[in-house]
């Protein structure tokens, strides 16, 4: 039986992942560690799975694969300690890092110790994305111009208030959404980014917090493709998603659209007078966990990387150099 646990349980993605491993038939979903007393038994408890302060117990139990889930400022300790200890695989949340020095040893690392190492990037399998990258890539849509997209969602400092603390966080609304969009269109057009022009305010949520809650990037590919995302923390608390990611292909045949987020049924509460969405569709999630387990399981490198979280992190920090000189940064 494959054992994966998790490291920290400070992102929230965190909870979605304690289901994701309990649903793989031969993974032994071993619990969590994390320094945080409070988290570790709010979690332990609502999750009912084995929580602990102590990384040396956690380690203890040999798991197969760990999966970081802690601020991001702290995957590059985070995947230092899970190296130390013996572990070959690993999925960290994103971005990989705060700064592109650290991202850049935490590549370093994987490739010096052969460590399987996966960036969490979930949208990679959603089923609409990845059906549409390969109706692309068999060449039915034509030449690929340009794309137009957007990656929002509700401010996520109502679930985690870290996630809008600059040390801990990295940033504000960049750091936390520009990554996914970059890393799609790299994955989409196989070409790397070539320069990045970027915008960024605080016209929603002004003066509550000290991080950017509204973004804009305009990203060149080396290939001449172009991309305009909105990264933007523009949905209200009482929006009925939490996120949301979709994005327009621009070919010589027309258009394409895509929305990872359209799997689902509106539900109206008689008693609150409120809407919800359900899903109903695929989990990309569940798909992400997936992999990740297939790969320890089959002894390869999992189908994202360091590298590609690498590659992202580059992006955003091209983006935080536009904004500071108001010009394109070339990368």
């Amino acid at each position: 039986m494959m054992k994966i646990g998790i490291m920290s349980f400070a992102h929230l993605h965190a909870e979605a992942y304690v289901q994701n491993i309990k649903a793989i038939p031969d993974v032994e979903m071993i619990g969590f560690v994390d320094s945080d007393e409070s988290r570790v038994e709010k979690f332990g408890r609502q999750f009912q799975v084995s929580a602990t302060t102590d990384f040396e117990k956690f380690f203890a139990e040999k798991p197969d694969g760990v999966i970081i889930c802690s601020e991001n400022n702290a995957h590059l300790p985070m995947v230092e300690m899970a190296i130390d200890a013996g572990i070959r695989n690993i999925c960290c949340e994103k971005p990989l890092a705060t700064t592109l020095a650290d991202a850049q040893k935490i590549t370093a690392l994987a490739v010096k110790n052969h460590v399987n190492l996966m960036t969490a990037f979930p949208v990679r399998f959603s089923a609409p994305v990845m059906e549409v990258k390969r109706q692309l890539q068999l060449g039915n849509y034509g030449k690929i111009y340009c794309f137009q997209s957007s990656n929002e969602g509700r401010m996520p400092a109502m679930y985690r208030k870290w996630f809008v603390d600059k040390e801990l966080a990295g940033g504000g609304s960049l750091q936390d959404h520009l990554v996914h969009l970059t890393d799609l269109f790299r994955w989409i057009t196989r070409s790397e980014v070539e320069s990045v022009f970027a915008q960024s305010n605080q016209v929603f949520h002004h003066g509550e917090v000290d991080v950017e809650t509204g973004g804009m990037a305009m990203l060149k590919f080396r290939n001449g493709v172009f991309a305009s995302i909105d990264c933007s923390w523009s949905r209200p608390d009482y929006y009925p998603i939490w996120g949301g990611l979709s994005f327009e292909v621009i070919t010589d045949r027309g258009a394409i659209q895509v929305d990872a987020f359209k799997q689902n049924l509106s539900v109206y509460h008689h008693e609150t007078k409120g809407l919800s969405l359900v899903d109903w569709g695929s989990d990309s999630n569940q798909g992400m966990i997936d992999e990740f387990a297939a790969s320890i399981r089959e002894n390869r490198q999992a189908s994202v990387s360091a590298e590609d979280g690498l590659r992202a992190v580059e992006v955003i920090q091209a983006a935080y150099e536009s904004v500071a000189s108001g010009k394109v940064v070339y990368l």
